[in-house]
């Protein structure tokens, strides 16, 4: 499941630049069925072979024989603004040999570089392709420009150039002039970013959420996802992404960490180290008084004889019984709630899952506390930190949830400490 790109290094091989890597919320390490081609649960972003960046040039303010030009010079970018039936601005861009552009949506056709559906709760890209007709996430999302050049800053914009190479922003989507005579919009659904407050470590905290418009401006939220009027502009931040940044394509949130960033994050061998070290305690069942042992996070989601679980109100961890719960399988799924032999709580009952993906990590500490009510264990740090993140729900609501498979979080703080049982000997 797991391979050498995932190792924290600053380059993907020797003497190539590393810009980052793009995570994809609610993928435990890999997507469902596998990762496959540009369809994957993350995507590492590396300094090109050649430049293939763009940027603004030429500005056509009403639909003149050049502006159609534009549109259909498959070797010209262009971004064309329909005004009204009869006028259409139109922006070219010329190539950018300073630039690597890196393009993020639901389509498969050849510009876009990392492919993402949407994000079921649970099961992320498992009904990818029966889900692709009401999907809400753009086939062009957004694009990445990166600096080739130190300090290898990071931009993102709303919008993506299809195979035409062209952006078009009809009638209805919001759109105005700015000052200097070039043209802005915002996508249907929009391209939300929040920056996360002291970087993405133990001490961060979530910032404000924005919409980031096609030129890379910065706004405050429309009053619903896909309303007409843009937000405020936020003249004071900015479109470039740190460590941390989290983006959301209305069905999905990517999160953005620097190559500097995964360097102090725990590797894949660091996690399967913990794991290891918690099995090595043979932690026990205090009512069947088996030996519990998480299992290989190969073998993630079926769970087996030793499997932990744990009663999610209190945090005692058990074996798989049947105590306080009922005789039939199929009546005790439907039951939410089992009461725990030890302290008598009530609460959701589930088997624990260690969380794979390392870069959701913010510290390389022991995994001692679980997200309610999935059971995806983490660090303490790790843990408090996303359950108070916002993460966007629908067009207009916001909750937390856990990273490892994005199901809300419930319970006071969405989280519990782990008690285990060491053995009597």
């Amino acid at each position: 499941m797991f391979s050498l790109r995932q190792e924290n290094i600053s380059t993907s091989n020797k003497g190539t630049v590393k810009y980052g890597e793009l995570l994809v919320l609610g993928c435990n390490g890999s997507l469902p069925g596998g990762d496959k081609g540009r369809r994957k649960s993350r995507l590492a972003l590396c300094r090109r072979n050649k430049a293939n960046g763009v940027k603004p040039s030429t500005v056509h303010t009403t639909c003149t024989p050049q502006a159609a030009q534009a549109v259909s010079n498959k070797v010209q970018h262009s971004i064309s603004y329909t005004q009204s039936r009869t006028q259409t601005v139109v922006v070219e861009y010329t190539h950018d040999s300073d630039t690597d552009m890196f393009q993020v949506g639901r389509s498969g056709e050849n510009p876009i570089d990392f492919v993402v559906t949407d994000v079921v709760p649970g099961a992320y890209g498992q009904n990818a392709e029966s889900s692709a007709a009401q999907s809400t996430i753009s086939r062009f999302a957004c694009r990445i420009i990166c600096q080739r050049n130190p300090p290898y800053s990071v931009r993102i914009y709303a919008a993506g150039f299809d195979s035409h190479k062209n952006i078009v922003l009809g009638e209805r989507a919001a759109k105005w002039r700015l000052e200097d005579g070039q043209m802005d919009g915002l996508t249907t659904n929009g391209v939300l970013v929040m920056h996360p407050r002291h970087g993405f470590s133990r001490d961060s905290g979530p910032g404000l959420w924005r919409e980031i418009s096609v030129c890379g401006n910065v706004f405050t939220l429309r009053e619903t996802r896909s309303a007409q009027q843009r937000g405020k502009t936020v003249s004071s931040e900015s479109n470039e992404l740190v460590d941390g940044s989290l983006i959301d394509l209305c069905g999905a949130t990517l999160l953005w960490r620097t190559a500097e960033g995964l360097a102090h994050t725990p590797t894949v061998k660091h996690l399967e180290a913990l794991r290891q070290e918690l099995n090595a305690g043979r932690p026990q069942c205090p009512v069947g008084f088996n030996t519990l042992a998480f299992p290989s996070l190969s073998r993630k989601d079926v769970p087996d004889e030793k499997q932990p679980w744990a009663y999610l109100r209190c945090g005692h961890v058990h074996g798989y019984h049947r105590w306080g719960g009922r005789r039939d399988p199929e009546v005790e799924a439907e039951c939410q709630e089992r009461e725990c032999p030890m302290c008598r709580a009530r609460g959701p009952y589930k088997p624990l899952w260690l969380g794979c993906e390392a870069g959701f990590y913010v510290d390389a500490e022991s995994p001692t506390h679980a997200f309610v009510p999935c059971g995806h264990v983490c660090s303490e740090k790790t843990a408090a930190y996303w359950s108070q993140i916002p993460l966007p729900h629908g067009t207009h609501a916001f909750h937390a949830a856990c990273p490892f498979c994005v199901q809300p979080l419930s319970g006071d703080v969405g989280y519990i400490r782990l008690i285990f049982q060491s053995p009597l000997d």
